[in-house]
């Protein structure tokens, strides 16, 4: 249905443009204005996310922890899954120093380093590494190495965290502490979480009225490497982040994205992450919604992961690996036939959560994959397609003014981003030249062609695949850490 929805709007497009150009401007001109309108009231989310996250982020959060009534920190462990393949030992150990250096009694995690028997060499390495460095710091280090060629799943991320996680699960029992006592962080190997992360989440599961049906969703930073980067993959991941922003003022319509946290009790009761898919990340939200028949939400946190961006120290290397990383995402469109599996299973979930997370998905990948192309492309056809008795029209001599109006109306939007970006720029390197500041922010500009090649082209590509099904299924695919 989803690639089946989008080509159809292309031909469709493309249809009117030749047998009925008029009809083809009202429609561009209509969905120009929509678009706008959209712009607009996503601005003000990412706006008001923004200045919730200014005032959040300043909080001594991990003093509120400590002068908590009714609960104490000291009974809560903190588990913490660091899937990790093929990466070097320098992204490992940033990550563990950052986790090290939270503001919190670091003995109270459990750090599980998830490695992969296909990686086994030079994880074990880096592994006994990290142990001799870091085991001082936590309460554990839980070394897992997930088999390869398992029946049943598809080498990935959401394997070795199923994997991971049972392995955990044994060590918990062995403690005998209660799950609902365990918080647990799943990141990505390259995540650095913010100081006050922890304790900014111990706070929100101590305050949630329902803390063990909620997933956790911070905000994500690819600040690890952006100095380093090419202006393509800096821009697409600022972009991303924005994304997250405006996301996270609307938490009736929130996935988990990438990094997120959650209680042990609910992740073991939906028996962990899917060990089939490549999305897991997402789909662990959709496990808990099912599983509780609506009642599961994500809540969102107002503090940061920093992460990296695709980096690969070529720059033509570097765009490859980034088309393949939006394609990775686009592929979250696997989650719509399970959605529409799992409504059918779970009847008591109620009607407004149905419509509203399934619509949701639906029109959220179907603007991925059109909305750019329409707008950059198809909504000037009309006008290069049309015969003179066409063009001498009023409407014909005023759209191309009108949409030129509605693109200057839109970059009012990518101006603000870019302020805000150049707001939260980590510290720039020495050795980095200050031209880097001015260029930083004329980025933006091609923002509508990349949208174009990192956005609607793999996303029609996801679509078109999970259409065609069989061997032209996308596996996992494993970004470059740097």
């Amino acid at each position: 249905m989803p690639a089946t929805l989008t080509w159809l709007t292309f031909i469709l497009a493309l249809v009117a443009s030749f047998w009925q150009p008029i009809w083809a401007l009202y429609f561009i001109i209509v969905f120009g204005f929509l678009w706008i309108i959209r712009i607009a009231y996503l601005i003000i989310h990412e706006i008001t996310s923004w200045f919730v996250f200014k005032k959040q982020v300043k909080i001594d959060w991990w003093q509120k922890v400590q002068d908590f009534e009714g609960k104490a920190w000291q009974d809560y462990y903190h588990l913490i899954f660091l899937p990790t393949y093929q990466e070097p030992f320098e992204v490992l150990d940033k990550t563990f120093e950052a986790i090290a250096s939270a503001d919190y009694q670091t003995h109270r995690f459990i750090i599980v380093l998830a490695g992969e028997e296909r990686d086994k060499s030079n994880f074990y390495h880096n592994a006994e590494a990290i142990r001799q460095k870091y085991e001082d710091k936590f309460f554990k280090i839980l070394i897992t190495l997930h088999p390869k060629d398992l029946p049943d799943e598809i080498p990935g991320k959401g394997s070795n965290l199923y994997y991971a996680g049972h392995q955990a699960k044994k060590l918990i029992d062995e403690l005998r502490v209660p799950y609902e006592q365990v918080i647990v962080s799943a990141f990505d190997i390259d995540t650095r979480p913010h100081p006050q992360y922890f304790a900014y989440l111990t706070n929100k599961y101590f305050t949630h009225p329902s803390p063990t049906r909620t997933s956790y969703q911070p905000i994500a930073f690819y600040h690890n490497n952006i100095w380093q980067s090419d202006p393509i993959s800096r821009l697409t991941a600022n972009s991303t982040s924005f994304w997250l922003l405006t996301e996270l003022a609307r938490s009736d319509r929130l996935f988990t994205f990438s990094s997120h946290s959650m209680s042990f009790k609910a992740l073991v009761e939906i028996d962990f992450w899917e060990k089939t898919i490549v999305t897991e990340d997402s789909r662990i939200f959709l496990q808990g919604l099912f599983r509780y028949d609506g009642d599961y939400q994500v809540e969102p946190m107002y503090i940061p992961v920093y992460m990296n961006t695709v980096n690969t120290g070529n720059f033509w290397t570097a765009i490859v690996d980034q088309y393949k990383q939006m394609r990775r995402w686009a592929w979250g469109i696997e989650h719509f036939p399970y959605m529409m599996k799992q409504l059918r299973l779970h009847p008591k979930v109620p009607f407004k959560t149905r419509f509203r997370y399934l619509f949701n998905m639906v029109e959220g990948h179907w603007s991925w994959a059109t909305a750019p192309i329409l707008l950059t492309v198809l909504g000037r056809l009309p006008l290069w397609l049309a015969d003179r008795s066409v063009h001498a029209t009023a409407l014909a001599q005023n759209t191309p003014l009108l949409l030129e109006k509605l693109m200057t109306i839109g970059m009012f939007g990518l101006a603000i981003n870019a302020i805000l970006m150049m707001i939260i720029l980590p510290e720039k390197p020495k050795d980095k030249p200050w031209l880097l500041y001015p260029l930083m922010l004329l980025e933006w500009l091609i923002l509508p062609i990349t949208m174009i090649i990192f956005g609607s082209i793999p996303a029609i590509e996801a679509q078109t695949r999970l259409l065609l099904g069989g061997r032209f299924k996308l596996g996992f695919w494993v970004s470059k850490k740097s």
